[in-house]
């Protein structure tokens, strides 16, 4: 019985476990069977899972687009960037025949302080860290291609260099308002902050691409496995009307007249006056892009608004004579001196005025209440303020740069209408100047000026932008402009007596213009300094009188030096119109002296340049040790002669201080610039002396004086 009972039990247990079995079985196939058909698991997704498991996806950045000078000299460009790394733990030299960590920490730190801006103190305390791998912080980071290549020369273990990119700006502060500079952001995309590099910033940046492949647990590619990719499209390239020559003529010019004249700020601007391109914009102060060390973020050319002062008496005569073709300057006359509307009391300059002279003097000697008389007996608030606006006042030119500012053209009151005749309650920006002169530049045609030439695909090099002329309105007859200029003649070329701007006449170059002199509103109270350099002095004008080629406008705010102004306008004047071909100082050239177009020369080996230039007897000056040439001055197609020097700065590794004896002043600025050597100038004509001494390797902290 008990036999019988126990084979029962044993039945009973088999029988349990043969169904729990089949139950198990069942529940699993009906698992995989969900699983198969859902595809997912708590939610996850299996493929995709597996898919991100076994794919990787790598960027492809898209390179920047370059900015470019109208002769395609680079002024900013995207290169490699570098941060240096130092492998300290033993375990990576495993297995390999040389070391691969660093070995010899205190000849390691000792090495790379010649190099890089840390001291070997510090450099050998960050080796001694325990860790894997060590950076150099801010001394470690941003490294150049020669900096890099520096290092490698050295022979050091366990050093490596992580890759990256950043905008380069190879001439420094040179445009620097107008060329702006970039911000990378958190996704390491450069953002453009300034300047061109923000106003053209989506076209500039490209796409980036991207390829997709699977590996193994090892992170190697699968061989034969299919590949996804997408191209990266670099971004378009822009050309700028820039001419580097004369924008390197005015910012040395600019250099010496802000110590001159320890303005608070100066602007000057050269434009083609048959097409409204800039071909210069000097500033200052100015900055550097690479280091970003700005005082001001707004571009003096197009965001810096004041009262224009006495060059907007030239406006005011073209609305008389545009509103009253019969109006007759030179006979007809007014009463100049003090001037009394309701409670105020408006002034000529010299405060007592010249009695009654003719408009036409009115104008040649910058009479403020002949103006006034000009706008009461001529025009009307209404006349006044719709040819100011035509000519473009009050509003945005509409320029290729970003943060344009439009000005204030606002006047109601009788005594407001007077103060605008002559410049003062108003406000107007330097490129308005430059707009409105283009009228008188072009026979009564107004032309909108602007600063890029073109944008060109950077690979295929399809232009995809090309600038034109762009004419607006006529807004003065030929009748007015011819006026106009005989006016603006004699104020640089007439006599003293009845003039006010002989002091900018210039023999042969045929300047013609208006000089301006406006006070400076207290932005609190709303009243005028009172101050004796409380002014904006400026200089509106062109060249040649009877065809204009050249439009320049100065201007100045708290200059201490009264000729300053003069002096930087007729350095600009000559050394535009001598590049330009518009006027030749000296047309008796000795026979002897030969002209010729330069190359570029950039890139070459210094040999080979040094050799064609000697063979055409041009004086030649190589500044650094190394063997090729990086950059020049004068720039490639400019026509010189053979009594002029041509500058070759080369790649040298460090910078050492030339010998600037016997320089002159625009060749000292201009070399001391490139070099990026840090300098004040207090000759008058050449230099004799410099407080450091020629082959001196020079450092970030020190500065030149030359003598």
């Amino acid at each position: 019985m008990k036999r019988e009972m126990l084979n029962k039990n044993k039945n009973n247990v088999f029988k349990i476990f043969i169904i729990a079995f089949f139950i198990l079985v069942i529940i699993i196939i009906l698992r995989l069977g969900y699983l198969c058909l859902a595809g997912k698991v708590d939610g996850i997704n299996l493929k995709e899972f597996a898919d991100k498991r076994n794919t990787t996806k790598e960027v492809l950045y898209a390179l920047r687009g370059n900015i470019y000078d109208t002769n395609g000299d680079v002024l900013s460009q995207t290169i490699n960037s570098y941060t240096l790394i130092a492998y300290l733990d033993e375990s990576r030299s495993e297995g390999s025949k040389k070391p691969l960590h660093v070995v010899n920490k205190e000849e390691t730190a000792k090495k790379l302080a010649t190099v890089i801006n840390m001291s070997e103190e510090k450099i050998l305390k960050t080796l001694n860290k325990k860790a894997y791998q060590v950076e150099f912080g801010n001394a470690g980071k941003g490294l150049t291609e020669l900096q890099k290549e520096q290092i490698e020369n050295l022979g050091l273990s366990g050093l490596d260099f992580i890759t990256t990119h950043k905008r380069y700006y190879p001439n420094n502060s040179f445009l620097s308002y107008v060329i702006g500079y970039t911000k990378t952001d958190d996704d390491d995309s450069m953002i453009g902050e300034l300047g061109i590099e923000k106003e053209y910033n989506d076209i500039m940046t490209g796409t980036n691409g991207y390829v997709e492949y699977q590996r193994d647990l090892n992170g190697y590619k699968f061989p034969n496995s299919n590949e996804i990719r997408k191209e990266k499209v670099d971004g378009n390239d822009v050309y700028l009307t820039i001419d580097s020559n004369v924008q390197l003529s005015i910012e040395s010019i600019l250099s010496k007249s802000e110590e001159e004249s320890n303005a608070d700020w100066i602007v000057a601007v050269v434009a083609d006056a048959k097409t409204g391109k800039i071909l210069g914009s000097g500033t200052s102060p100015t900055f550097n892009p690479n280091t970003r060390n700005l005082t001001s973020y707004l571009n003096p050319l197009i965001s810096y608004t004041y009262e224009p002062g006495s060059v907007m008496k030239t406006y005011s005569f073209m609305a008389a004579f545009e509103n009253n073709p019969d109006f007759n300057e030179k006979e007809e006359t007014c009463q100049t001196g003090p001037y009394e509307i309701g409670d105020d009391t408006i002034r000529d300059w010299n405060k007592t005025g010249w009695g009654t002279i003719t408009y036409h003097n009115g104008y040649t000697l910058s009479s403020n209440t002949c103006v006034v008389n000009l706008v009461k007996n001529y025009l009307s608030r209404e006349k006044l303020m719709e040819y100011y606006k035509k000519l473009g006042f009050g509003s945005k030119t509409g320029i290729d740069l970003p943060d344009e500012y439009a000005g204030k053209i606002k006047f109601k009151y009788d005594v407001e209408v007077a103060n605008a005749g002559f410049g003062q309650g108003i406000t107007t920006t330097a490129i308005q100047q430059v707009k409105a002169l283009t009228a008188i530049a072009n026979n009564g045609i107004l032309l909108n000026p602007y600063i890029v030439e073109k944008t060109i695909n950077h690979d295929t090099k399809e232009v995809t932008y090309k600038a034109t002329t762009e004419e607006g309105e006529r807004v003065a007859s030929q009748k007015t402009v011819d006026k106009i200029k005989d006016m603006m003649w004699t104020v640089v070329n007439g006599d003293s007596s009845v003039a006010t701007g002989t002091i900018y006449k210039l023999d042969g170059y045929d300047l013609i213009g208006k000089t301006g002199t406006a006070e400076i509103a207290n932005p609190k109270t709303g009243k005028y300094y009172t101050g004796k350099t409380d002014y904006i002095t400026s200089f509106a004008g062109m060249y040649p009188k009877d065809n204009p080629e050249v439009i320049i406008y100065v201007a100045f705010q708290r200059s201490k030096n009264s000729s300053t102004l003069s002096n930087t306008v007729k350095e600009i004047v000559k050394d535009t119109a001598k590049y330009l071909g518009v006027f030749e100082e000296d047309p008796e050239i000795n026979k002897e002296v030969t002209t010729y177009k330069l190359e570029n020369y950039k890139g070459n080996q210094i040999e080979d340049v040094a050799k064609k230039l000697q063979e055409k007897g041009v004086t030649y000056v190589t500044l650094g040790g190394g063997s090729r040439i990086v950059d020049q001055y004068p720039k490639k197609n400019t026509l010189i002669n053979t009594k002029q020097k041509v500058y070759l700065f080369t790649n040298d590794s460090s910078t050492t201080m030339p010998d600037m004896t016997g320089y002159s002043i625009k060749e000292a600025n201009i070399v001391l610039n490139k070099l990026g050597i840090k300098h004040k100038i207090y000759a008058e004509s050449k230099v004799q002396s410099q407080s450091i001494s020629p082959g001196t390797v020079i450092t970030s902290d020190m500065e030149v004086e030359l003598n």
